[in-house]
């Protein structure tokens, strides 16, 4: 089940960035006591009481001002209220209500979603309670004093935001239709792909980049089998910055390979891989998703006999981090190679759903061991106990060790390429974790 999301807005200057990288644990956002620092929205996940989530951090909102990047951050603030399930709304006790919160209170009463009032800053509880109560005047309900840079009251703004997001309702009915979201920069032909795969203009398809605003879900039947596809808005490049405001809808995209099954990057064959591209395809890398790159446009390329494979080559070392990809080359005008996306969907979900049994991981655990000996270092030697799955999508497994420090990554690489020389695991990343035991007795290896 896709993580549910939660977006941090307010006005500019009020420490929605801190509060953002206390709970994601990290200095992930920009910290600047100047307004309109956090231009990007950056999400990462969050935990609170066992519960996971996705954090949302966002610009400030000015609806005042006339400022190309104040409004490009506005637009990018409202996709995240549109995107999240629950927004933390951030005031500033010091600052007390000032017009700017009063106009943003009143955008995310027509969001009609929940809303949780943090008033930051408050540091000193006794000093500040006076002017907490103020904060009512914004009819969001009740306020929630906190101290993002002491990580003061967080616990419970937390356990509000948990109760708001329903965590605890019985999950819905398990819907087994195969989900593929259709990720890239603008103006790649994500929109087109499925146009043609639909075999009617179901999607809007413009050649201004950034037409698809939304992540849209569209189910295609063929030979008797649904497909969802979710076709998501392009991401552009920073430098883009200037109206660009389909840029941010990144985390529409982050929303769509969250709750996919196979995540297909769509690649300009004239463009070749961007920094973009590596950017992206790390989203759905991130997330454990089945991957298949499809470089589209392929029709309009000069070809000889070397130029598929130099295009290859050039993918396998620009996303090296997945080598597992499977590659497509296809051109949605023409229809060529499309019909083997299909096939190719089918065996990525099939790979990343498949189940070894934990007698047969301990014969090829075994095999790589005496392939090549664990690393060691001070005379201590890494000993592999045994191998068990955990779970699928992607498939992951735990293998027990007598100390996990001597269990280097490239010795885990190694254990994961045999992996895939038995079983293939083709267009799917796989997880191995590395625990300790301490009954050596028990060592099957």
């Amino acid at each position: 089940m896709a993580k549910k999301m939660v977006a941090i807005v307010g006005r500019p200057n009020v420490g929605k960035s801190t509060l953002f990288n206390t709970l994601a644990g990290d200095r992930i956002a920009i910290v600047k006591d100047t307004p309109g620092v956090t231009r990007d929205r950056i999400y990462a996940d969050c935990e609170w009481l066992d519960h996971k989530f996705t954090i949302i951090d966002t610009g400030g909102i000015d609806k005042e001002s006339d400022d190309i990047i104040m409004r490009s951050m506005r637009e990018q603030a409202e996709i995240a209220i549109e995107t999240a399930d629950v927004i933390i709304f951030v005031t500033d006790v010091r600052s007390g209500v000032t017009a700017a919160d009063m106009q943003v209170s009143d955008m995310l009463r027509r969001s009609r979603k929940p809303v949780v009032l943090c008033v930051n800053k408050v540091d000193n509880y006794d000093k500040f309670e006076p002017y907490i109560y103020e904060f009512y005047n914004l009819g969001i309900g009740d306020p929630y004093p906190v101290s993002a840079s002491n990580m003061i009251g967080l616990g419970d703004m937390l356990d509000k935001v948990l109760e708001e997001l329903d965590l605890g309702d019985v999950e819905e009915e398990e819907d087994d239709t195969p989900r593929v979201a259709v990720i890239g920069k603008p103006n790649v032909g994500k929109s087109s792909i499925i146009n043609k795969l639909l075999g009617s203009d179901r999607l809007i398809v413009s050649d201004i980049a950034g037409t698809t605003r939304d992540a849209i879900d569209t189910r295609v039947k063929r030979n008797g089998k649904e497909y969802v596809f979710i076709d998501t808005a392009g991401l552009r490049r920073k430098s883009k910055i200037k109206d660009d405001i389909e840029r941010y809808s990144i985390i529409r995209t982050v929303a769509a390979v969250e709750r996919c099954d196979v995540a297909v990057l769509v690649i300009d064959a004239d463009q070749g891989v961007t920094e973009q591209d590596t950017k992206i395809a790390g989203i759905a890398h991130e997330r454990g998703k089945g991957m298949i790159i499809a470089v589209n446009k392929w029709d309009l390329i000069e070809k000889d006999t070397n130029t598929m494979n130099k295009m290859k080559r050039e993918i396998q070392t620009k996303l090296a981090f997945m080598p597992y990809a499977k590659m497509l080359f296809i051109s949605a005008v023409t229809g060529q190679r499309l019909p083997k996306l299909y096939d190719t969907i089918d065996s990525v979900i099939e790979y990343s759903c498949m189940r070894v049994q934990t007698g047969v991981l301990n014969e090829i655990l075994a095999e790589a061991v005496a392939a090549a000996d664990p690393p060691s270092d001070k005379g201590k030697r890494l000993k592999l106990y045994y191998m068990t799955q955990v779970s699928v999508k992607p498939p992951t497994f735990v293998i027990f060790v007598n100390d996990k420090e001597l269990s280097h990554f490239s010795y885990v690489r190694y254990l994961e390429n045999k992996l895939r020389e038995a079983f293939l695991f083709e267009g799917t990343p796989i997880r191995i974790i590395i625990r300790e035991r301490t009954k050596k007795s028990d060592s099957l290896i």
